[in-house]
């Protein structure tokens, strides 16, 4: 199989530049994480403005002038930035939508991972709601208004669901057709997953003065998506 891109541009202009970055690839770089392979280097000059966990896939915004930095790096700071995900969880959630405002400290144990603290944690927000069931997985939808690092991944392992493949909040059992699949004949030893990778896409974002820039699904988020709609139903 052809290897995907590690992103493709969704627009650019003398400003920003828009990007749909593949799962698997750094936004800048972290203190975590030594790679060289990182979008910031693949695209310079440019200057970070908000960052997406390396094994999210999905839309990045990057300056391309210092001035446009400080204006976008304000707009997310005053939370005037819009963003849309889409996760694939363990689990069907009793719940259509629902907010979680569980309060959050980034790197909050020996691991690294955030925790939630309900005395000393920031406050955070994560709108949730639930798009697809099929067999033992859900597509939800998420809205952060707030942008705590994986803010989304610990609010969902919170209320019980979290993303498929997370190896920090979660299990990194992969997806396969068989799992939802209501009549399956195929050798399930040897199956092939549809998604084996953390399930969370970065799907939209709108910034002021711009429209909504939307990132299509990767090849295998789109693949155990349109296998859930065509197994499973639409809630």
């Amino acid at each position: 199989m052809k290897e995907q891109a590690a992103f493709s541009i969704v627009y650019e202009d003398a400003h920003i530049i828009v990007v749909n970055k593949a799962s698997g690839i750094a936004v800048g770089a972290d203190r975590w994480d030594s790679s060289k392979d990182r979008l910031d280097r693949l695209l310079a000059p440019v200057w970070v403005v908000h960052r997406i966990d390396k094994d999210t896939s999905g839309i990045v915004v990057f300056a391309k002038d210092a001035k446009t930095h400080r204006d976008l790096c304000y707009a997310f700071e005053q939370r005037k930035v819009d963003k849309t995900y889409h996760a694939v969880v363990s689990g069907r959630p009793p719940w259509k939508e629902i907010s979680c405002e569980q309060p959050l400290v980034v790197d909050g144990d020996k691991h690294h991972r955030t925790i939630i603290d309900k005395y000393q944690g920031k406050k955070s927000l994560t709108q949730c709601k639930v798009l697809i069931a099929a067999g033992n997985y859900t597509v939800v939808e998420l809205r952060p208004q707030t942008g705590r690092t994986h803010q989304i991944r610990v609010h969902l392992a919170y209320l019980g669901h979290p993303v498929i493949c997370d190896p920090l909040y979660g299990t990194m059992k992969p997806v396969c057709l068989s799992q939802f699949k209501r009549a399956w004949h195929g050798d399930l030893p040897s199956e092939r997953p549809l998604l084996s990778r953390l399930g969370l896409h970065a799907s939209s974002i709108l910034i002021p003065g711009y429209t909504v820039f939307n990132a299509p699904f990767s090849r295998d988020m789109h693949s155990v998506i349109a296998q859930m709609k065509k197994w499973g139903r639409n809630l």
